[in-house]
C-alpha cells in the first residue's frame, strides 16, 4: 500500500472541496483531494447557479473569480408571482446594497479545477474511498483505491465534502450523530436550454397548477422548473409538454414572450430538508451536502456549502498558525446556526409557493389558506419584503473566536 502525507485530506472534488483546497493552498496548508468520480463527470454535473455575495467574495479571496466577474449576471431583485400577478422584491434597496450573482455551478467548478491544476496540489480522480480511520488522538487516515492500487493518506484533518451518499457522514458513529429529515411530496422537473431568459431576474411562481421557476445561467442560456409529483418519470415529459405546462404557470406577459427550444438537460429532482448534527467528530469535518440538504426554493444549497468552507478554512488556518486545538471545536456550532436558519427559510419558501398534493386533501383548504394569507402579508408589507430579501441574499459569515494561548493568534479575514 502506498502511503502519502498531508495536513488536510479532502474527500470530494465538488465546488466545496475544490474551494477549500484552494483557500488552504493560499495559506500554505498542504492538502490532497480524493474524488470517487472522474474529473469529466465532476465537471459536467449541472447544479445550482445563484451565488450569494459571501460566496463570490470567497472565490475572489481564492483567486478564482476572474471569469465570474466578467460573465456573471448580477441580480438586484427577484419576482414572486401569485396566480400570474408579479411582485418585485428589490434586494438591493431592502438590504443596503446586497445582490446575488447568477453564475452556474458548472462554471464555478471549471474555474476551481483550473486553479487546482495550476496550484500543483495533488488530486486523485476515479478513486473511491473505502475507509476512514478517525481516532480521537493521533493522525487520521483515508484509504482508497485508484487503478486497482491501494493508497492511504495520513493527515491531521479530514474534510468530508463527498455529498449525502459519500463515506464521510456514516463514518461518524450512529450513537453520536442525529439526523433530521423532511421529505416533500413533490419534485422539480428542470430543463436547461440555449434560449434567452424570459426575464432579466428570477420569477418564482405560485400557481393553482403548481410551482414554477424561471431562472437563467447566462444571457443566452435559461433554466426552468415546474413542480411535479414524485411519481412522475422524466421520460414522460417531452420538450413540447414541458413548454406547454410552463406557459400555463408563468405570468401572461412572460408566457407570451417565452422562447422555447430543445432541452440540453432534463431531470427531476426530489425535494427534501436534511441536517446531520454534529458536523465534526475527532478529526473529521462534514461540509456541504454531506451534512445538510435544503429544497432549492431558497437558492441556499451551494451557498450553505460555501459558508461551511468559510468556517472550516478559518478554524484550520488558525490552528496551523499556532492556535490551540480548541479553535477547531467551534466548527460545528458555527455552521449549524447558519444552516438551521437557511433550512427554515428554504422550508418557508417551499411551503408558501407549492401545492402539497391530494394526500393532504383533508387539510389542504386550511393549510393553503394559511399559506396564501402569510404570503399576502409578506408581499404587501415593507417589513415582510425586507425579511424575504435579507434571507435571500444571505447572512454575513460568522467569524471564528480566537482561543487564548501563548502564541499570538493568526487572524483570518473572511469578508461577507
Amino acid at each position: 500500500m502506498k502511503t502519502l502525507q498531508t495536513k488536510v485530506a479532502i474527500i470530494g472534488s465538488g465546488p466545496s472541496g475544490l474551494l477549500l483546497g484552494q483557500l488552504l493552498h493560499k495559506q500554505g496548508i498542504d492538502n490532497i483531494i480524493i474524488e470517487r468520480s472522474s474529473a469529466q463527470h465532476v465537471q459536467d454535473r449541472i447544479r445550482a447557479g445563484i451565488l450569494e455575495q459571501g460566496f463570490v467574495e470567497l472565490l475572489q479571496q481564492a483567486g478564482c473569480a476572474q471569469r465570474l466577474e466578467q460573465e456573471g449576471l448580477v441580480h438586484e431583485g427577484i419576482y414572486i408571482s401569485v396566480e400570474g400577478k408579479k411582485t418585485h422584491v428589490d434586494l438591493t434597496q431592502l438590504t443596503n446594497g446586497k445582490v446575488v450573482t447568477c453564475y452556474g455551478q458548472t462554471e464555478v467548478t471549471r474555474d476551481l479545477m483550473q486553479a487546482r491544476q495550476a496550484s500543483a496540489q495533488t488530486s486523485f480522480y476515479s478513486a473511491p474511498v473505502n475507509q476512514i480511520h478517525n481516532p480521537p488522538q493521533g493522525k487520521a487516515r483515508v484509504c482508497f483505491e485508484m487503478d486497482g492500487e491501494p493508497y492511504q493518506i495520513e493527515c491531521d484533518f479530514i474534510a468530508g465534502c463527498d455529498g449525502y451518499h459519500g463515506v464521510s457522514r456514516p463514518s461518524i458513529p450512529e450513537d453520536i450523530r442525529t439526523e433530521y429529515e423532511r421529505v416533500y411530496p413533490f419534485g422539480w422537473l428542470g430543463v436547461l436550454t440555449d434560449t434567452p431568459p424570459v426575464c432579466d431576474e428570477l420569477i418564482y411562481c405560485k400557481h393553482s397548477r403548481g410551482f414554477a421557476l424561471a431562472s437563467q445561467r447566462s444571457e443566452t442560456r435559461s433554466r426552468y422548473y415546474i413542480q411535479v409529483a414524485n411519481s412522475e418519470n422524466v421520460e414522460e415529459w417531452s420538450d413540447e409538454r414541458f413548454w406547454r405546462e410552463l406557459k400555463l404557470r408563468l405570468p401572461a406577459e412572460e408566457a407570451a414572450k417565452l422562447q422555447t427550444g430543445p432541452s440540453i438537460e432534463k431531470s427531476i429532482a426530489p425535494l427534501r430538508s436534511f441536517v446531520c448534527e454534529p458536523m465534526q467528530h475527532n478529526n473529521l469535518f462534514l461540509v456541504g451536502d454531506a451534512a445538510h440538504i435544503v429544497p432549492p426554493t431558497g437558492a441556499k444549497g451551494l451557498n450553505l456549502a460555501a459558508s461551511d468552507v468559510a468556517a472550516l478554512y478559518q478554524v484550520l488556518s488558525a490552528y496551523f498558525a499556532g492556535q490551540p486545538r480548541q479553535v477547531v471545536e467551534q466548527y460545528s456550532d458555527v455552521c449549524l446556526r447558519r444552516i438551521w436558519n437557511a433550512e427554515r427559510f428554504s422550508w418557508w419558501m417551499t411551503s408558501m409557493l407549492h401545492h402539497f398534493g391530494e394526500e393532504h386533501a383533508d387539510q389542504r383548504s386550511f393549510v393553503e389558506k394559511m399559506a396564501d394569507s402569510e404570503l399576502e402579508f409578506y408581499l404587501h408589507s415593507e417589513s415582510g419584503m425586507k425579511l424575504i430579501a435579507e434571507q435571500y441574499v444571505g447572512l454575513p459569515y460568522e467569524q471564528i473566536k480566537p482561543v487564548a494561548s501563548e502564541v499570538k493568534p493568526h487572524t483570518v479575514q473572511v469578508n461577507s
